[in-house]
């Protein structure tokens, strides 16, 4: 394999913050500095195994998400260049170039603002149940991966460990504040709206996603990653058939292999093999490629 995945960062003299399933998080008072790694999780599980230049493409997702969606609601980003940090940080350009953000440190809202547009994953389990999704009551007759009316929002908790959990918006609204939980949700379905409409430019479908928003100084940042195979459902417009499952541009060949292994997915998972680490990472490239114009790589 010609490029080995940054599966952990090393800054000295420097600690992190934390580390999230594929982010190193390092803290420098009022702002924070994010670095994605080439960590992949499924299943809750982070693989020992990661899938290089992921962390790159990412941030780099992100980074075109931002300044596509800044007029909508502003967000967390300050700088991608390492001048801006402290020297520690700028020695280490091997590891940092082109999978790290300064941002500013936000009041994070508990909460993870879901907006679906399509009927896919536990929205589609939960519908097959109850016909409804997060006490939203939806049409019948539906299909598995049905474009819906109208996008709706669909909150869930932040789960530390284990899997986030589909809540109503009127529970949302108990967590945070009606005010809070009103212009949040707002926000994120105009995000998505946005975002839908140019993906389908691109021949992408935009099945849902989740946005993490702050608040700095009182007001309401869009702040994480915005966008990406790793938050969001995108599917190539051309393989579309409600009624199935489709295609997606995310960790679709790292659940298939897992699923097609013995593991009890209560232990750490087996190792990705070389060919699905190669898969997965040329879907990744190919989600931002489609969406930005832009090949991996250039500046």
């Amino acid at each position: 394999m010609k490029n080995s995945p940054l599966l952990q960062t090393s800054i000295p003299g420097r600690e992190p913050l934390a580390r999230g399933k594929v982010r190193d998080i390092y803290d420098l008072g009022d702002r924070l500095v994010i670095v994605a790694t080439d960590r992949i999780s499924a299943f809750d599980w982070v693989n020992p195994v990661g899938i290089p230049d992921k962390g790159k493409v990412l941030t780099q997702i992100s980074l075109f998400w931002f300044e596509y969606l800044k007029d909508i609601v502003p967000n967390h980003l300050l700088s991608v260049d390492l001048s801006d940090l402290p020297a520690e940080f700028q020695k280490e350009k091997d590891q940092l170039e082109g999978r790290t953000m300064l941002v500013r440190k936000c009041s994070m809202l508990p909460v993870e603002f879901v907006v679906r547009g399509y009927l896919a994953g536990s929205a589609w389990k939960e519908y097959k149940t109850t016909g409804k999704v997060c006490g939203i009551e939806l049409p019948k007759g539906l299909q598995e991966s049905s474009r819906l009316e109208k996008p709706i929002f669909t909150p869930a908790t932040k789960a530390t460990e284990g899997h986030d959990i589909n809540i109503t918006a009127e529970q949302t609204g108990d967590i945070i504040g009606k005010a809070l939980l009103e212009q949040a949700a707002a926000a994120a379905l105009a995000l998505y709206d946005e975002a839908r409409a140019y993906a389908e430019t691109k021949g992408l479908i935009l099945c849902d996603t989740k946005f993490e928003f702050g608040l700095y100084d009182g007001k309401l940042m869009l702040a994480d990653e915005v966008l990406t195979p790793d938050s969001s459902r995108f599917w190539p417009a051309d393989q579309y058939q409600p009624g199935r499952a489709q295609p997606s541009f995310d960790k679709q060949f790292v659940r298939d292999w897992l699923e097609s292994t013995n593991w009890d997915k209560n232990s750490p998972p087996p190792p990705l093999p070389e060919d699905v680490v190669m898969k997965t990472r040329e879907k990744y490239i190919e989600a931002y490629e489609r969406l930005t114009g832009r090949h991996f790589g250039e500046n």
